[in-house]
């Protein structure tokens, strides 16, 4: 099966039985989308979603976040990864956007990039589900994901994966595909021991038809 072979099959799959793929983080405005995206680095969305509504509740806006201090923010988000970062970056992140983007989160990928602790994925993320940008982030689920199928030819890095898959799936899918190969691989094609008996991409899956143990 040639690549090209391969991604029309996965798209196809995917848009026949997951037309409709979207984040799992709760938010109401692109605010708390960007807080949730921060945290959820290296954190599963579930225990990002546990934490949120105290932590909105306390700092509704950016305003009230960047007169904060991350020692307040911590006692929030404690429970997640690496929390000492994530609420010096949390409180920089709302002083930023009070400075320089009248308290507005940008729209575009290239001024999201600039504010603290926001790294490709989450501006990809942000643009994309907040502003309908085209844009395909790549977090370890889909880094994983694209090289066990085979979309990839074992990328390095979450940018060679990026630049693969933008290269072969068609603009206006970017964001959905996303979402798909992040859910894939969230609930089927997981970390360890993935359920292949129950994924329905096997026929196109390099690892799976190469016999490959994973």
């Amino acid at each position: 099966m040639t690549k090209k072979e391969r991604y029309k099959n996965v798209i196809a799959w995917f848009e026949q039985n997951r037309p409709i793929a979207e984040t799992e983080l709760k938010y109401k405005d692109p605010f708390q989308l960007l807080i949730a995206v921060i945290l959820s680095a290296q954190c599963t969305d579930k225990r990002v979603n546990m934490i949120t509504p105290a932590l909105f509740e306390a700092f509704p806006t950016p305003e009230v976040l960047a007169a904060s201090n991350p020692e307040s923010v911590y006692e929030y988000i404690k429970s997640v990864s690496y929390p000492n970062n994530k609420s010096k970056h949390l409180v920089a992140m709302a002083k930023t956007l009070i400075t320089n983007y009248q308290g507005i989160v940008p729209d575009t990928i290239d001024e999201l990039i600039k504010i603290p602790g926001v790294g490709r994925k989450t501006a990809n993320v942000i643009a994309s589900v907040v502003y309908k940008v085209p844009a395909l982030a790549v977090d370890t689920h889909v880094f994983r994901v694209a090289n066990r199928i085979g979309l990839t030819d074992n990328s390095k890095t979450p940018m060679e994966t990026e630049k693969e898959l933008t290269a072969h799936i068609p603009k206006h899918l970017w964001s959905v595909a996303h979402h798909w190969l992040i859910l894939h691989g969230r609930y089927v094609c997981v970390a360890r021991k993935p359920h292949c008996e129950a994924c329905g991409l096997q026929p196109y899956c390099q690892t799976f038809t190469s016999g490959k143990a994973v």
